[in-house]
């Protein structure tokens, strides 16, 4: 029997309006919700007529789990984070496709780390819109222009959480984010999304994601217009018990188990460099009174790396060190990304420009040159790892001689992330951390520290 979802039951969402037409349907689910043997429940299913049968298969309140359930309430987003194999995507494509069915010509937003994540996970997969269609229904899939159509006349568009500015400006009913925990540039995407979500009586969001200690995803948990789900892999069950127990056996107990399984939300990645609190007591406003000014530059791996971290940071006169902003970019040419650097230093009047060597650093020197740019650059080698480079700048913060003048979000994330004695808990690559290390030592360690671990070119 083709029938993925049978072969255990769900807690249940109550009732479902696709089974309204077959009569006394809620008493047949009632009724199979007495069979506790898993075959003998899929015996009693197949002997059901076939439109009956058909409509149990695709009654999705039947057979959802509580978790997977969306909350009652007046809420504005709804946090679904919990540990992988949970359910979150079938509950997000369900949630969607029961949106289109009630609004005809709604409009709404499919956001995820990447395109290719969108369709990949949240139309073609095996828990997305494609496959959660009932019969009767044929959502079409147009992948040239990243646009879901359904039968209602609803549409689904498709973004990108690295173009988050293509968000800026449409308008949308309803929107489902993925893995918001593995968004880069987060922040600036979730925001364009939140203004933009304005359209019909009641705009909602459905947050699909597994946790990472990140800022936003704790605002938006915190939110007072939020309703939160959270769970564990453990809480689906239709899962293989053997699965199950086999993930547990290798990572319970642990950390990573944890965050991965049970969807623990940690606000502070252990034996971090930089704690949350550590931020807050570091925060001031800016003095702009400064004596010397430096950027730092931590250019991307390759073409298609990661951002380029291009972090502004001041001396004041009683000797603290500010952070002043982060200008950092993403996707640029080396020669696209140097200018801004480059435009960096000129707004901000530096004195100098640091920028390291092993990722492209002479091409940052070549272009300020070009673009005429009368400052001293010097070029870093890292002959460190990024952690061990921020762990004296760290200590910098803890003795409030550097501060944060503002609010830096994604440096912030990254900050955190960065763990004592080696390795980094974030997601892609600490860029804007690093050049923000790079700026930190050379206003306030610079020679004195006499390491090899950053030599001048």
């Amino acid at each position: 029997m083709n029938a993925p979802f049978i072969r255990r039951r769900g807690r249940g969402c109550g009732g479902d309006p696709v089974a309204a037409d077959v009569a006394d349907f809620e008493g047949l689910l009632a009724l199979a919700a007495l069979i506790e043997d898993p075959e003998d429940l899929a015996r009693f299913v197949e002997r059901l007529p076939t439109p009956v049968r058909r409509r149990m298969i695709e009654t999705w309140a039947w057979q959802a789990h509580g978790g997977q359930c969306e909350p009652e309430g007046d809420w504005r987003v709804w946090l679904l984070m919990a540990g992988r194999g949970f359910g979150k995507t079938r509950a997000g494509a369900e949630w969607v496709s029961q949106r289109a069915r009630e609004g005809p010509g709604a409009r709404i937003a499919l956001v995820g780390a990447t395109r290719e994540d969108v369709a990949k996970v949240m139309v073609e997969g095996r828990s997305g819109l494609l496959r959660v269609a009932r019969t009767g229904e044929s959502p079409l899939w147009v992948p040239s222009r990243g646009i879901v159509y359904f039968d209602s006349g609803a549409e689904a568009h498709v973004y990108s959480a690295e173009a988050g500015e293509a968000l800026r400006g449409p308008e949308h009913d309803f929107a489902w984010c993925d893995e918001l925990a593995k968004w880069e540039r987060a922040a600036a995407a979730w925001d364009n999304l939140q203004l933009g979500l304005r359209v019909g009586e009641r705009p909602r969001a459905v947050v699909t994601t597994t946790p990472r200690p990140l800022a936003l995803l704790r605002g938006i948990r915190d939110d007072p217009a939020t309703a939160a789900t959270v769970g564990r892999m453990a809480d689906n069950l239709h899962l293989p018990e053997a699965a199950v127990g086999e993930a547990y056996r290798r990572y319970a107990g642990t950390r990573l188990g944890r965050q991965e399984l049970d969807g623990r939300l940690f606000d502070e990645v252990q034996g971090a460099l930089w704690t949350r609190a550590l931020i807050e007591a570091s925060r001031c406003a800016p003095s702009g009174d400064y004596r010397r000014v430096v950027v730092g530059v931590d250019p991307p791996a390759g073409a298609d790396g990661d951002a380029c971290g291009i972090v502004v940071c001041a001396l004041r006169g009683d000797g603290v060190a500010e952070v002043v902003a982060d200008h950092s970019v993403r996707g640029l040419s080396p020669e696209g990304w140097a200018r801004k650097a480059a435009a960096a230093a000129e707004a901000w009047g530096a004195h100098r420009v640091v920028a390291e060597k092993n990722n492209g650093g002479l091409m940052v020197e070549s272009v300020l040159r070009g673009a005429d740019v009368a400052l001293p650059v010097k070029l870093v080698h890292a002959a460190d790892g990024k952690s061990a480079r921020a762990e004296p700048v760290a200590a910098l913060f803890e003795s409030g001689r550097a501060k944060l003048a503002g609010r830096f979000p994604e440096l912030e994330d990254e900050m955190c992330a960065l763990v004592l004695g080696g390795g980094y808990e974030g997601t892609g690559s600490p860029d804007r951390a690093d050049a923000m290390v790079w700026a930190m030592t050379e206003l306030m360690l610079g020679r004195a520290r006499a390491e090899p671990r950053i030599r001048s070119f």
